[in-house]
């Protein structure tokens, strides 16, 4: 892998929320991960070469709104609703949700990214969208 790719990842993670990716072209691995400093959004990107494989996993955005939670887009991508094309999606309107729960996946750079929810609750709305593209914070579902 050429260094102008691994700095392209490298500015990628620095600009969404994603918080862990993994990449392996040929025989070499790259992690690249950052730990969420509460007081600043951005954190500096860090990387390490590993022989480990994975992928990223990252909550939504959330921002309250009353007793409703919105849950927003952390990243540009394409979103899937459900696991596989042709299966019943993760969630619907009025499905009870638990805290962690996987609500949807966004696709970015060819990396899955779990959009789990911040809460338990109820889904009071959720998008249309499925298999197009969504945009950072727009938003995904809300919770009560």
């Amino acid at each position: 892998m050429d260094l102008p790719k691994i700095k392209t990842l490298i500015d990628f993670v620095g600009r969404s929320n994603v918080t862990e990716l993994t990449v392996t072209e040929r025989d070499v691995t790259v992690r690249i991960f950052r730990t969420p400093n509460p007081t600043d959004s951005f954190a500096p990107a860090q990387v390490a070469a590993s022989a480990a494989t994975g992928h990223a996993q990252q909550g939504g955005d959330v921002s309250s709104q009353g007793t409703a939670v919105t849950v927003a887009a952390p990243i540009f991508g394409v979103l899937h609703r459900a696991a596989a094309p042709g299966q019943e999606p993760f969630v619907e309107i009025g499905d009870i949700v638990e805290e962690g729960q996987t609500l949807f996946i966004i696709e970015a750079m060819k990396v899955f990214n779990k959009i789990a929810a911040p809460r338990a609750g109820r889904i009071r709305q959720i998008t249309q969208i499925d298999g197009g593209e969504v945009e950072t914070g727009d938003m995904l579902a809300e919770i009560v």
